[in-house]
């Protein structure tokens, strides 16, 4: 057997585990579980533990239900709950019953882009900013203070808020950059440290439990809802991207204008080209479009730049004469993406752009915002689209998310998304009520 395998049994035994809970995601990006005794746990590492797909989002119909968990032994850890036993937690790859990979597995669909980065000599790493709000309610946003950027509120709960979530995050094995107060009243934004692109991917499933988990034990809710009130920022999961050739960062050339390496380069201008068709997976709700809009930091148009934080992709200029700092930075997805697609389409456009040798335009220094639409279109700059129905359709022309995604989760996905449009375009909504019913 697999030594991580046993060293995870060895691992229950010792802290006296007596049930895991086995988790792994739909294609909307929502965790789902089932528990089994730890004496199920070492059948599961041979043949993986069987479950009814047809009653998860975008796995499978009622006559292909059988699926197979297969828990991925490197992910062991015991949660930081319940106190009162022990209970671990585990990572799955969702298998056909004949043991192959089933093709609506989101982490699939990741690892077999980041296989196709491998086979050109490249590993991936990645690091998201993940932002969310905590409220007094779960109905709607009640916040907790005023506070700004970095701010050190004087709320006690806030404190224990982020301690609580270091803490617990640190036992499952979430690597901690920074945390810290975010623009808007009651907003905070966990930074995690660079690592594999899937294992980054396993984190952020994590983070969003234990941020809700810990909120919940202290009497209040958290939200990773992209906007959930008019007139604040909303909030994105600006994600960091890297690539090594062994141990050599392979975006850094220091002979280079800003250290940018020609692949580094490529890559941007993939991601540039290929922005519109990956937006309905970075942005997958209707909510999301109500972030992208100017004015309140998010970007909204196709361009890059190192300084200029209205751009959509970045090169952060911090330590610019630092190997181990180069990366690239992609600001258009939100906290509610599921981070296995969202990471699966990024790593796919830019390894486009390095395969088809792609040059960007030149960087954009100026405000975005303060230009005219006449002045960014004879600049070339294209906008993102402004909905998920416009999302959807640029989506559907796109032959590099199909292929990234995969016929099956290709095609839930749109269909999943014009059916939430669809519903969203035939709501009448409370503003419009208070507008328009008395006047009309």
């Amino acid at each position: 057997m697999d030594p991580e395998a046993d060293r995870a049994l060895a691992e229950a035994e010792d802290l006296g585990v007596r049930f895991v809970r086995l988790w792994f995601t739909d294609v909307l990006g929502f965790l789902k579980s089932f528990a089994v005794p730890v004496e199920e746990l070492e059948k599961g590492f041979r043949e993986g533990i069987g479950f009814d797909g047809s009653a998860v989002e975008g796995f499978a119909r009622v006559e292909e239900a059988d699926m197979l968990a297969r828990p991925d032994p490197a992910t062991f850890r015991v949660l930081p709950w319940p106190a009162d036993e022990p209970v671990a937690r585990m990572l799955c790859d969702i298998h056909n019953p004949d043991g192959s990979p089933f093709e609506g597995d989101p982490r699939h669909v990741l690892r077999r882009v980041l296989r196709k980065a491998e086979e050109i000599g490249y590993r991936v790493t990645a690091a998201p900013e993940i932002e969310y709000f905590v409220s007094g309610s779960e109905d709607r946003l009640e916040p907790l203070d005023h506070g700004g950027y970095f701010d050190l509120t004087t709320a006690e709960v806030a404190g224990q808020l982020r301690s609580r979530t270091v803490t617990a995050l640190e036992r499952l094995g979430v690597g901690v950059q920074m945390i810290h107060h975010e623009d808007a009243p009651s907003q905070h934004e966990v930074d995690l440290v660079p690592g594999d692109a899937l294992d980054v991917a396993d984190a952020v499933m994590s983070v969003r439990l234990v941020i809700k988990e810990v909120a919940r034990e202290l009497g209040l809710h958290a939200s990773f809802m992209p906007k959930p009130t008019a007139g604040i920022q909303g909030s994105g999961m600006h994600t960091h991207v890297a690539m090594f050739e062994g141990d050599r960062n392979v975006l850094f050339d220091p002979t280079a204008e800003a250290g940018l390496s020609k692949v580094a380069r490529s890559f941007v201008a993939g991601l540039l080209v290929h922005a519109r068709g990956v937006t309905a997976v970075t942005n997958q709700w209707v909510n999301s479009y109500k972030r992208l809009v100017p004015g309140y930091e998010a970007p909204v148009y196709v361009c890059w730049a190192r300084r200029n934080r209205s751009a959509l992709v970045r090169v952060p200029a911090d330590r610019p004469d630092d190997e181990r700092a180069a990366r690239i930075e992609y600001r258009a997805p939100d906290p509610a993406c599921n981070p296995y697609l969202a990471l699966a389409v990024i790593v796919a456009a830019g390894l486009d752009g390095i395969r088809r040798e792609l040059d960007p335009p030149a960087e954009v220094t100026a405000d975005l915002n303060a230009m005219s639409e006449a002045e960014r279109r004879a600049s070339g700059i294209a906008a993102l689209p402004d909905s998920l129905e416009e999302a959807v359709r640029a989506m559907e022309g796109s032959e590099l998310v199909a292929e990234t995604l995969g016929e099956h989760v290709f095609e839930w996905f749109i269909r999943n998304k014009r059916e939430e449009w669809e519903a969203y375009r035939t709501y009448v909504t409370p503003w419009e009520l208070e507008r328009d019913f008395p006047l009309l």
